[in-house]
């Protein structure tokens, strides 16, 4: 008798059990937070695929066989919270449709509008997009080391979006060949043309190398400080850009805004070498004293290069917390992006708190920091691909463009043309995603007044 009540209590009670952890496990499934992302497909592979967001924020999916294209324009549901810091999400898909791409009353995709520092010009900007070959929409993408030989006729051909001038190409040379050099690049390219230097001033400086052009040498941002602090710096950029602009230069990929205070670092020497808070200041001063000069400046290295290596020769890892980085080396960008920074340039760089397994120039990861944590909407700029911590890498053009980069730094820029084309004719990539980009390179150069003579 004992024995049975026993038995038939314990059936009662793992009864009961069963009902609770049954209702428990339906609140559970209840109380899953249900999200959805909007956005297009950037890439597609057997097991995942990449989207990138209204904010330009890119996250990858494991999603076996999924039926869709490069260039469609989705809905994804699924649970959780997205991590912008992870190389591929691990939310559950519950379910993703395809949509309808939307557009603005001027016929702009709305995934091509933000807020941002060049909006004023988006209407002109897709206006001269749909006049565009595709041919010359790729072009746009590259800034082109000038090359040796017939750069007019190379310059006619592939449509570049700019070229980039080094020491060497500035030789000997007077302010008037230097003049007429530019004016002849400029007429022969239907889009008007980016022309940049590295005139960082003290160990990089392109054109203040020759004295025929300038009478010295421009110092570097140290020299700078030390002798006159941050008026010195605002006069030394307001007079950099006039030589800039005088000659033709439109472009300088500088200030750099690594923090470095270690003389045996290697970037030491061409950055301020003062702490997280002056350099910010540093920043702020530079892009503030280009505004209406003519000339363009853009913070680099993006994340920071603290104490890395050369990657001219090869690559560096960066094994530094997230958390260091985020306090000591992001606010001179955050600073020099407040004050109206049109462009950042981005390293090669392996950080491995980011993502351990791409240099930062091909990293997702890196520019979500960059477009979502910071707020750039302006030109995101690769170093150069031709560099020898990226030149092994294959495909690395298409591979910059998913990542989030807009204009990419090339020598071989007929390898580049390539990779791009290829991808187009394998569908790793859509035509949306560079109509985006040149979008935004044409808003850019609006911005700064070269497309003015196209409107006369």
């Amino acid at each position: 008798m004992n024995k049975k009540f026993m038995v038939s209590c314990s059936v009662f009670f793992i009864a009961i059990l069963i009902g609770v952890i049954s209702i428990l496990s339906f609140k559970s499934k209840e109380n899953v937070e249900t999200n959805k992302l909007e956005g297009i497909v950037l890439s597609i592979s057997n097991d995942k695929i990449t989207v990138q967001d209204e904010n330009d924020v890119i996250y990858s999916f494991y999603m076996q066989n999924p039926e869709l294209n490069v260039g469609d324009r989705l809905v994804i549901e699924y649970t959780g919270l997205l991590d912008k810091s992870k190389s591929v999400q691990n939310n559950n898909i519950i379910n993703y449709k395809t949509i309808d791409q939307e557009k603005d009353e001027n016929g702009i995709p709305k995934d091509f509008l933000d807020d941002g520092i060049f909006k004023d010009y988006y209407v002109l900007a897709y206006r001269d997009l749909q006049k565009l070959s595709l041919d010359e929409k790729i072009g746009q993408l590259l800034l082109v080391r000038y090359p040796e030989e017939d750069a007019v006729s190379k310059l006619e051909k592939n449509h570049f979006g700019g070229y980039i001038f080094f020491e060497k190409d500035f030789r000997n040379l007077t302010e008037r060949q230097v003049q007429d050099r530019m004016k002849t690049l400029q007429k022969a390219s239907k889009i008007p043309l980016l022309t940049a230097v590295d005139e960082e001033g003290g160990t990089v400086v392109r054109v203040s190398s020759n004295p025929n052009l300038v009478d010295e040498k421009f110092k570097s941002p140290s020299e700078l400080y030390k002798e006159g602090g941050f008026e010195a710096i605002k006069n030394d950029t307001i007079k950099k850009s006039e030589v800039l602009k005088n000659l033709g230069i439109n472009l300088n990929l500088a200030p750099v805004v690594d923090v470095s205070t270690d003389p045996t670092d290697y970037m030491y020497q061409r950055a301020l070498g003062e702490d997280t808070a002056l350099t910010s200041t540093y920043a702020s001063t530079v892009i503030k004293a280009s505004k209406n000069t003519g000339v363009s400046y853009a913070l680099k290295h993006f994340p920071g290069y603290g104490n890395n290596k050369d990657t001219h020769t090869g690559s560096a890892v960066d094994s530094r917390s997230y958390e260091d980085i985020e306090k000591n080396d992001l606010p001179p960008f955050e600073a020099g992006i407040q004050a109206g920074a049109e462009a950042v340039l981005v390293s090669h760089n392996i950080v491995n708190n980011i993502d351990k397994d791409n240099p930062a120039s091909l990293s997702s990861n890196v520019h979500n920091i960059l477009r979502n944590e910071l707020e750039f909407t302006g030109v995101i700029i690769t170093d150069d691909l031709d560099m020898g911590a990226v030149s092994s890498i294959d495909n690395a053009t298409v591979k910059a463009l998913l990542a989030g980069n807009d204009l990419i730094i090339t020598t071989d820029y007929e390898k580049s043309i390539s990779e791009i084309k290829s991808a187009l004719d394998s569908k790793t990539i859509n035509e949306n995603l560079i109509d985006k980009k040149v979008f935004r390179i044409l808003a850019w150069k609006h911005y700064k007044g070269l497309m003015l003579d196209n409107y006369k």
